[in-house]
């Protein structure tokens, strides 16, 4: 690669001063948590506790709505604020566990997406993460070393730019 193609493909200084004052003039940040749905209970406690805290101190919560992870990420910012709380579903709320429909139900802002009715639940999934990041600053993941759609999510993130945080559950 020439010096010329090694500059065009980094990020110029303006892009990180900009990022820089995005980060100080705001105290709080829009967070995404992403994860399996096939967590223990002491991992569905800390990332309840997790989010929890993030929500308490300012922090908007962005995730999507399903079991395992999304479901604790959800218990614990209805405790702190749930004003503080975005859902994105991959497909809509019929299509969710009767205990999912059961918690989104109390929620203010949950957004459907009955378009997506007819794509399997991996590519509703995949379409639905690019959302969430899209609209984070941060994402958190807590996955498992052979969680191929969320590895692909965490790679999509670190393009656009977000700050990855990443829990590996095995």
């Amino acid at each position: 690669m020439t010096t010329s193609e090694l500059k065009k493909n980094q990020p110029n200084l303006d892009t990180f001063l900009n990022e820089l004052k995005l980060i100080q003039a705001t105290s709080s940040k829009k967070i995404a948590f992403i994860g399996s749905r096939h967590i223990s209970f002491t991992h569905q406690q800390l990332i309840e506790l997790l989010a929890y805290a993030l929500a308490l101190s300012g922090n908007h919560i962005i995730t999507s709505g399903a079991a395992g992870t999304n479901y604790a990420v959800i218990k614990g910012v209805q405790r702190a604020n749930p004003v503080n709380l975005t859902v994105i579903l991959p497909q809509t709320i019929d299509q969710q566990t009767l205990e999912s429909k059961d918690q989104l139900a109390t929620l203010p802002t949950v957004f459907e997406h009955p378009e997506r009715k007819s794509l399997t639940l991996a590519q509703a999934g995949e379409l639905c993460y690019r959302e969430i990041i899209d609209q984070c600053q941060q994402i958190i993941c807590f996955l498992y070393h052979s969680s191929n759609t969320l590895m692909h999510t965490i790679k999509y993130a670190q393009e656009q730019r977000c700050i990855v945080t990443m829990f590996y559950l095995d």
